[in-house]
């Protein structure tokens, strides 16, 4: 069977695109992106072609551009190419030169997608010519840099809106396959240098492997299938475990800390943080915060998201107060925007007997003495009870706003104001009596809630 009709086989085993799809190919114009070509054509799919110019190599790199455009002549279908200043790019960003093209080359990718798909109105896709010795660099890269299951995957085939049709095939493959179709294509000067990572394996390390273990690259593509495959197990175990612990509350999500800790599993809890931008270095932070005081927290190092341990439960809750039903409040903090509005702090000392009073709910004075930050802005629930001021027994909330007379929705609306566990202002409605101002206070926090 010949490479056009394994191409054909393999599209179809996998469902990656039909002719249904208006497809761009990512071409370079070297070797792997010219066979692409040539096989889409031959298979009978419209494409159109796009290009990077990383201008990089100078003179090779317009040859490589004015190859391409050639190219699209060869094969009368569209071409757009973008032109990138990838060293500049690199420097503001302070990346390494590779990973500033990688990240260039993508996200144009994402933007041409999107500016196609709505003027074809179906679903576009873009491939690019990534092949199997590639699949084998990737795998050993993580493997050496240090990674999880996933990243003994290798390249995904399918990402997105993005596909990979050539992972099935060797550059062996390829290059046969070109020189029986009379196929031309340039050369990249650079790969020939191992000054890069990748170049590194691909021209030195596998090579050596290969000396000792002369089938190393079957092995490692026979590897690469079973990591998958496990890794699709894996992930549907995991997601198994997170439906059950995970109850989602809004946007936020709620866990019980003695379940999670439970697993004694560090994947379990990184698959449940990673999504929300915390990192591995953080698991051992995550399962200390477990250990520690409720109203302690770990911040996702993007600063979006924050790991809140609350009573028996870890929350995951955006940093954003506005769509947060769980908010974290420093003593440095002044100002603090939630659902009702916006909360101000301010702390102020006095002789003792000297300290105000009010009477106003919506601004309040306490006792700052017994106030521990950071303090804990949330949504009352069943069960939570404070001291109304003026009386010396605590109440039920819910008891609380049955005889205050609110309707169900305005219920759903109250929030508590919570330090070291203990609820010390229903927001909006009473004070704690245990935080009350006395004649012996001589620090008074105020708090004013302006809708």
């Amino acid at each position: 069977m010949n490479l056009l009709q394994q191409f054909k086989e393999h599209l179809s085993k996998r469902q990656l695109f039909t002719e249904a799809n208006p497809l761009w190919l990512a071409v370079s114009g070297g070797l792997d992106s010219v066979v692409l070509c040539e096989l889409c054509q031959q298979a009978g799919f419209r494409f159109n072609i796009a290009h990077c110019n990383f201008q990089l190599r100078g003179a090779e790199s317009d040859r490589d551009e004015a190859f391409v455009r050639q190219l699209a002549q060869q094969y009368n279908v569209p071409v757009l190419v973008n032109k990138f200043d990838t060293d500049s790019y690199a420097a503001e960003h302070k990346l390494a030169t590779q990973e500033a093209a990688r990240v260039l080359r993508y996200e144009w990718f994402a933007s041409l997608i999107d500016k196609e798909a709505a003027k074809e109105g179906a679903a576009v896709l873009l491939l690019t010519a990534h092949h199997a010795d590639d699949d084998i660099e990737t795998l050993l890269m993580h493997f050496f840099r240090g990674t999880g299951l996933q990243g003994l995957t290798g390249i995904p085939e399918i990402n997105q809106r993005i596909r990979r049709p050539l992972l099935a095939f060797s550059r062996e493959e390829l290059e046969k396959f070109a020189k029986e179709q009379g196929l031309q294509w340039v050369e990249d000067s650079s790969n020939a240098s191992s000054a890069y990572t990748r170049n590194y394996f691909r021209n030195e390390l596998i090579p050596g492997l290969e000396k000792v273990f002369p089938q190393v690259k079957t092995n490692l593509r026979d590897n690469l299938l079973r990591f998958k495959e496990t890794a699709q197990l894996y992930q549907l175990a995991v997601d198994q475990i997170k439906k059950k612990l995970i109850r989602p509350k809004g946007v936020e999500q709620h866990i019980p800390v003695k379940q999670l800790l439970g697993y004694k599993s560090r994947a379990l809890i990184f698959e449940i943080i990673r999504e929300y931008g915390f990192t591995e270095k953080q698991i051992d932070e995550v399962i200390k915060l477990g250990k520690s005081d409720s109203g302690r927290y770990l911040d996702a190092p993007r600063g979006d998201f924050r790991l809140i341990r609350h009573a028996h439960w870890f929350i995951i809750s955006p940093v954003q107060a506005e769509q947060s039903q769980n908010i974290i409040i420093e003593k440095t903090d002044q100002n603090i925007l939630f659902s009702l509005g916006s909360l101000h702090l301010k702390t102020k000392k006095y002789q003792a007997g000297d300290a105000p009073t009010s009477t106003d709910t919506k601004q309040v004075l306490l006792d700052a003495r017994d106030i521990q930050f950071p303090l804990l802005l949330r949504k009352w629930k069943t069960g939570d009870y404070f001291y109304p001021l003026g009386m010396k027994k605590k109440k039920k909330i819910a008891r609380f706003l049955i005889d205050a007379k609110l309707s169900k929705p305005a219920k759903d609306q109250v929030w508590v104001l919570e330090s070291n566990q203990r609820i010390f202002w229903l927001v909006g409605h009473r004070i704690d009596e245990r935080f009350k101002i006395t004649p012996r206070t001589t620090e008074v926090l105020t708090l004013s809630l302006e809708s």
